[in-house]
């Protein structure tokens, strides 16, 4: 098998990553005409077109395979230098910046319980690149070989990759008090849901119609929906008085507490078993990387029953004391 020039190999991985020749350049400290160079030179090797000239830039199925290639080789050489710094910390510095460990987490995690989880990994140097994602599609990253691992709600194991669960993310319906109060005084029924707009975090976001039509047994919905793609920006929409939107109890339970915002449907919640997939390698990075999600996972999440692999709408005791949620 055919040696790849790791350069050529990061130079398709920057052009994939950055969207472009110019902006790779940039990251690569290299001239655009280096970085055209180098890419011509792989797909000579190869024998095939790995990236698609068109706009947006896109890799080929060759160039996907490449990419994969290129980021395992990253994930080599995070390991060497983690063993060779514990030999000899003086030895190596931090790596390349432009080698970065990415990894796909939705964005719901993000704001919860996931970006604690590296902090320790980050302190300690590991060049993390988280991108986010709806739940849903965050898989899609790995499937693609642009990801090492991620955060998803699929619950069946890619190939070449292991899966394991992490728990169920809690998600509850609110407003704030005085849009309850003025538009839905006896909470968010049946009857009453096509009154309010619901604040969502993008056209892929199925949260919202998943809660509305378990909890009220429908089969199909229609929302007037309003889009924020940030979960921060969801809840401070919400606290502006947007609308309702369903989000993860646990970023907004200290709102609830306080009163500031209302639960509009306290005896519902919607269940969304999380799964970490990742790499079905041999990796100290890797093995971190799981062991710190994992960790994570088990303080905040709710454990997931065995058989859940699809969103679950339980319904709970209005007095019952709320469960550890994310």
């Amino acid at each position: 098998m055919s040696t790849f020039d790791p350069d050529a190999l990061e130079c398709l991985a920057a052009i994939i990553e950055e969207g472009g020749f110019e902006r790779a350049a940039q990251r690569l400290s290299i001239t655009q005409s280096a970085v055209s160079q180098r890419l011509r030179a792989l797909e000579a090797q190869v024998g095939t077109v790995l990236i698609v000239r068109s706009r947006p830039l896109k890799p080929t199925a060759a160039g996907q395979l490449m990419l994969k290639h290129a980021k395992m080789m990253r994930l080599l050489r995070a390991d060497l230098e983690k063993d060779l710094k514990e030999l000899a910390p003086s030895s190596t510095g931090n790596g390349r910046d432009e080698e970065r460990i990415s990894v796909a987490i939705n964005a719901d995690s993000i704001a919860t319980w996931a970006l604690p989880a590296l902090n320790t990994l980050a302190q300690d140097g590991l060049p993390i690149e988280i991108i986010t994602d709806d739940q849903e599609f965050t898989h899609e990253w790995l499937r693609e070989g642009q990801v090492l691992g991620c955060v998803t709600s699929l619950g069946q194991a890619l190939r070449g990759c292991r899966m394991e669960p992490l728990g169920t993310m809690d998600y509850v319906a609110v407003a704030s008090a005085r849009y309850a109060a003025e538009h839905l005084p006896r909470g968010l029924n049946a009857h009453n849901f096509r009154q309010v707009p619901f604040v969502a975090f993008n056209r892929k976001d199925h949260l919202q119609h998943g809660f509305v039509t378990q909890a009220f047994e429908l089969p199909r919905v229609m929302l007037k929906q309003l889009f924020v793609p940030s979960s921060e920006g969801q809840v401070r929409a919400v606290q502006a008085g947007w609308g309702v939107s369903v989000l993860p109890e646990l970023r907004v339970r200290e709102l609830l507490d306080s009163g500031e915002l209302v639960n509009l449907a306290p005896r519902h919640r919607l269940g969304v078993a999380l799964y970490w997939h990742c790499w079905n390698l041999s990796s100290d990075v890797l093995d971190a990387l799981s062991a710190a999600l994992r960790g994570a996972a088990g303080e905040s999440l709710r454990p997931t029953a065995a058989t859940a692999a699809t969103p679950l709408l339980r319904p709970v005791s209005v007095a019952q004391p709320r469960a550890v949620q994310a």
